[in-house]
């Protein structure tokens, strides 16, 4: 009897046990901070097992492995523990802040959440090395440099960044991906195109390595003081020998997937001296000349000459005003037309800069044109230049005079009356007998063209009918009317983009500049500083579905990618195409 009682009292221990037991379903991460070049480990592990288990998206994340699954039995002092585990690993794409999802699982007919998790995601940080891991053999054969052409320039001084991927012959790369790209915060700055530049062979550290230039960019800092470079980051999949050995004497290889990164750079900027600064200096720094010509010297009032002040040479020349034209009052004179003639290669800018004005001269007269002056920065001296040009005098030849501008010198001084003679033709021009002609009379009168006119608008009320009521039904059709203007208005937009097809270059600064004014135009904001991020919010403010905002963002990519790839006309059409068809989407959803 007794033995009966205590197995009762255990089993109901057991259950009271059972009961009391709480189900979790939580999600832990290896790290919450973690450099772009790092590994991320997410599980979500559960005490009892459970059904349609779903994962979050890890947009933000490549997946590199995973889901791995395991299960844990254990049992201690008569008491079962269960632990099922779902395991993720990931490498960020990108640096910042970014969010792991909630995951979900039906446990016992219930649906339980994970908690959210906060991940930052900063810059490459140094990771301890490993001799026999496959990754450290890779870091050590494989580099990513960034060679600066000066680190202590001047103020608007050109420099170069050149970024060269060093690869060891034993070492097969299979492909390289861009995780972080440099913000050049506080330079202007242009890539210059890599496109068609072969590997080749070169020493690093006194070893034989092969080489490619990846990058290239051109700065010019816009303060001075200490400037940061930040670092280009890079995954490869590679191949890397290991000390395994095949049948055949041969190492085995082994694939590898690995970030790299240039490391920061940083620039002291020098300013420019305050000794012997003109008053009108305006930033010019390089090498330049100067010249202020007309299309014409002699003309007549209310035709029209160009007057144009050009700059030409080679430093920042898109980062600096001309100098402003002082004219006579009764030259009328037009805001001017600017235009660049431009290039920029790893010496930095060079051609030149213009402003056209239009001037119309009132008055007949001589016109003089003062001289006007440029300065800048000459690099090679170290001291600031000024460069004037010559007088110029416009020679208005016919035309009425400028009363109003009559030198008081030249005016009459006598005051006495003059005699009025009377002269006995001078009504003469009067004529004093007709000459008048009689005048057919017409026959239009019941002609076919008479009829024709008299019935022409009889036989046009029907056709204004059909108009009306075309016009109306095209009216009516709100749907329609939007898909038609959101055409028009993409067509409008990509003008530009579709007269450079085929240039790939041209093309692809187009059609990224041409999604940007749409923007600017549709969203009324100013999108050069915006990030792709606050594009995507903006977006989904403004009701627009998540795939149109998937592909506006892709767009944009591809414009910033393809100018380092080799792109052919067939994928050009393409990228158009979709261009056309997502500003049109985005014009029909946007609120």
């Amino acid at each position: 009897m007794k033995f009966i009682k205590h197995i009762a009292l255990l089993l109901f221990i057991l259950t009271a046990n059972t009961a009391i037991a709480q189900v979790e379903f939580v999600a832990k991460a290896s790290k919450q901070k973690l450099g772009i070049n790092e590994r991320l480990r997410i599980d979500f592990e559960m005490n009892k097992d459970g059904d349609n288990f779903n994962p979050p998206s890890f947009s933000d994340f490549t997946l590199i492995g995973g889901p791995n699954q395991s299960v844990k039995n254990v049992y201690a002092n008569g008491v079962r523990s269960f632990k099922k585990t779902y395991s993720y690993f990931l490498a960020p794409k990108k640096r910042g802040n970014f969010t792991i999802g909630q995951a979900v699982i039906t446990i016992d007919d219930e649906v339980y959440k994970t908690v959210p998790i906060k991940i930052e995601v900063t810059a490459a940080v140094d990771k301890p090395k490993d001799p026999n891991d496959p990754n450290y053999i890779a870091s050590e054969n494989i580099h990513l440099v960034a060679e600066v052409s000066k680190t202590n320039p001047y103020l608007n001084e050109a420099i170069t960044v050149v970024y060269k991927l060093y690869v060891s012959p034993s070492i097969a790369v299979d492909d390289i991906k861009e995780l972080d790209i440099p913000r050049y915060n506080d330079f202007w700055s242009q890539n210059i195109s890599t496109q068609g530049l072969k590997v080749q062979n070169g020493t690093y550290n006194g070893e034989d390595y092969r080489y490619l230039v990846y990058r290239k960019a051109v700065l010019y800092p816009q303060k001075s003081g200490k400037l940061n470079i930040e670092p280009l980051s890079l995954d490869l999949a590679m191949r890397v020998p290991t000390n395994r050995r095949d049948i055949f004497g041969s190492r085995m290889m082994t694939r590898v997937n690995k970030t790299i990164s240039a490391g920061n750079k940083t620039i002291n900027v020098k300013p420019l001296p305050e000794a012997g600064k003109p008053v009108d200096f305006t930033g010019a720094v390089g090498d330049f000349d100067f010249n202020v010509f007309t299309s014409k010297r002699v003309l007549d009032a209310s035709e029209s000459l160009q007057l144009k002040v050009e700059v030409k040479g080679n430093g920042n020349l898109k980062l600096f005003k001309l100098p402003k034209i002082s004219l006579p009052s009764s030259l009328e004179v037009y805001e001017p037309e600017h235009n660049e003639n431009v290039k920029t290669n790893l010496s930095g800018m060079q051609g030149s800069i213009s402003d056209s004005y239009t001037v119309v001269p009132q008055y007949k007269g001589k016109y003089p044109i003062p001289s006007i002056s440029f300065s800048y920065f000459d690099l090679k001296t170290e001291s600031y230049k000024r460069l004037s040009s010559a007088e110029i005098v416009i020679d208005v030849s016919n035309g009425p005079s400028n009363t109003t501008g009559t030198n008081e010198n030249n005016s009459v001084s006598s005051t006495g009356k003059q005699p009025v003679i009377l002269n006995n033709d001078q009504f003469a021009f009067i004529k004093s007998s007709t000459n008048f002609t009689s005048i057919q009379p017409s026959h239009f009168f019941k002609t076919k063209g008479f009829w024709s006119l008299l019935l022409l608008p009889f036989l046009a009320i029907p056709l204004a009918i059909i108009i009306r009521k075309s016009k109306a039904t095209r009216d009516a059709d709100v749907y329609g009317n939007r898909i038609r203007k959101a055409d028009r208005l993409a067509k409008k937009y990509l003008k530009g983009a579709k007269k450079s097809l085929g240039q790939k270059e041209a093309f692809y600064i187009a059609l990224e500049k041409a999604l940007h004014n749409y923007l600017k135009a549709k969203l009324h904001i100013e999108t050069n500083e915006l990030s792709k991020d606050k594009i995507n919010s903006l977006l989904k403010d403004r009701k627009v579905d998540d795939a149109t905002i998937k592909d506006f963002i892709q767009i944009l990519e591809s414009c910033e990618l393809a100018r380092y790839t080799p792109i052919d006309i067939v994928t050009m059409q393409e990228d158009y195409d979709k261009a056309a068809k997502t500003i049109s989407l985005i014009d029909k959803q946007a609120h």
